[in-house]
Parts: structure tokens; C-alpha cells; sequence
């Protein structure tokens, strides 16, 4: 099959694989020879979002593309097991409980708006994943956060708390872009 007749469900496929691959021999499994298509090749940002029991316990990703998608998602996988701040290292214990989601970005849309009423109007529930930046501070949420928080008042106001800054931050230097994803998960797939 050429990498032009590659599905979504198989690019889900196989990027589940990846992980899952990356997580195993990581914990002391086998190698497994990754895929060298080309679509693995191109530069990509992506995420990936590790639970436990339904529970998050990693999250990790890149914002933007900067390497082959192949290396971000192992990269990823690896930084959410082992290296999320919020969370001890992944034990080979937790494994077989594990679930994983792998989302892949859009490029980063600037958003323009004139107050944060302006920008509470503009945002797509659902859809639309911010980064926040101010300063030193930045924080993102991905789409699948609305699910979770689904009032974009409540949205924001998480996302700002996230990045550091107090719920009611307002300045017209805060620095908003969108962007969405493409995700799939082992849950869905009957992982």
C-alpha cells in the first residue's frame, strides 16, 4: 500500500502501535523495528495522553513541528510515562492497565480579539485546543478538555490557572492560538 492510500483508522493504527511499542521495550520488552513509511517521516506535532483506570496519568506533547512524527510520538510517549512533573515515572506494574490517545496538531492559528468577551465568542467548545501565553507563563488544553470543562468561561479560566496566572488574568499582551486535532485512542479502537 503506498502511503497515499493510508486511512485515518490505519494512521491511528499504527501510531497506537508506535507508543505502545516505545512504552513496552521501555519497561524492559522486546525492541520492535519501527515502520519507515514516508507520512512517518514528515514533520508533525503531536501529543500523547496516557490513563490509568480512566484517570489521567501523563500527558505530554509538542506544540509545533520540528521533527518526523515517528520521533515525536516516541519522544512523547516516553516523556508522559516518564517524565510528566505531575506524575512519579510509569512502573512496569501499571502496564497492563494502561490506555493510550495519540492526537496529532494543526498548525497554530493566532487568535485577534479586543477583550476576553471578544475571545470567549470566538472559541469552537469542542473543537478548538488554546495555548495561552503571557510572559514566562503558557499553558494549552487540547480539544478533548472540553469534554471535561464544556463552558468556555470555565474553559479559559482552567487554562489560565493551568499556565500559572490567576482565573481573572486579563492583558491585552496575552497571546492566544488555536489549533486542532486529530485523535485517536486504544479505548476506542477496543485497545
Amino acid at each position: 500500500m503506498s502511503d497515499s492510500e493510508i486511512t485515518p483508522a490505519e494512521i491511528g493504527r499504527t501510531l497506537l502501535n508506535i507508543a505502545w511499542e516505545t512504552l513496552s521495550a521501555d519497561l524492559g520488552g522486546e525492541p520492535v523495528p519501527l515502520p519507515d513509511a514516508v507520512w512517518l517521516q514528515e514533520k508533525r506535532a503531536s501529543f500523547v495522553t496516557l490513563r490509568r483506570g480512566g484517570e489521567l496519568r501523563g500527558c505530554i506533547g509538542t506544540m509545533s513541528a520540528h521533527r518526523p512524527l515517528v520521533e515525536d510520538i516516541r519522544a512523547n510517549c516516553r516523556a508522559a510515562a516518564f517524565g510528566d512533573p505531575r506524575f512519579p515515572p510509569l512502573q512496569p506494574r501499571e502496564f497492563e492497565d494502561l490506555s493510550i490517545e495519540v492526537s496529532l496538531l494543526s498548525a497554530l492559528e493566532p487568535m485577534e480579539f479586543e477583550s476576553e468577551e471578544d475571545l470567549l465568542r470566538q472559541l469552537r467548545p469542542g473543537v478548538d485546543g488554546l495555548l495561552l501565553e503571557h510572559g514566562f507563563h503558557r499553558g494549552t488544553f487540547l480539544p478533548a478538555v472540553w469534554r471535561t470543562l464544556p463552558e468556555p468561561r470555565h474553559f479559559l479560566s482552567s487554562l489560565k490557572l493551568k499556565a500559572g496566572l490567576p482565573e481573572d488574568f486579563w492583558s491585552p499582551d496575552l497571546d492566544i492560538r488555536r489549533y486542532t486535532t486529530r485523535s485517536w485512542s486504544d479505548v476506542e479502537a477496543g485497545g
